[in-house]
């Protein structure tokens, strides 16, 4: 598996993990104990936080990757759909205002360079 970094408005902010299969979006951020730094569901227009144990940062993203909507998804809680929306950020709580992410942010993955360690 490839090293897919996220990038914030340019910046290499974190490692992403792509869910672009029905079992992957399907499986997301459930029952990991270990999180990843980040997690892209693509194509996913909304998110629920059934049986998630910690609040989460989630980003509704558009095909372009521009930020539309960001919240706080506490467990048992959902984002409602969004037009526009085709992919959805996850992340542990509190990364996204550690990197800047906000509405109106451009979103990049890029392919980490050989040897980089995060």
């Amino acid at each position: 598996m490839k090293e897919i970094r996220l990038l914030v408005d340019g910046r290499a902010v974190a490692d992403v993990v792509v869910a672009g299969t029905v079992l992957a979006r399907a499986r997301g951020l459930l029952f990991r104990r270990v999180l990843p730094e980040a997690l892209l569901l693509r194509p996913c227009s909304s998110v629920h936080g059934a049986w998630m144990r910690v609040p989460l940062d989630v980003a509704l993203v558009s095909s372009d990757l521009r930020v539309l909507r960001v919240r706080v998804l506490r467990p048992w809680g959902m984002t409602a759909p969004l037009r526009g929306v085709t992919q959805v950020l996850e992340a542990p709580v509190g990364s996204f205002e550690r990197w800047g992410l906000e509405v109106g942010s451009e979103l990049r993955l890029a392919e980490a360079p050989p040897g980089e360690v995060s």
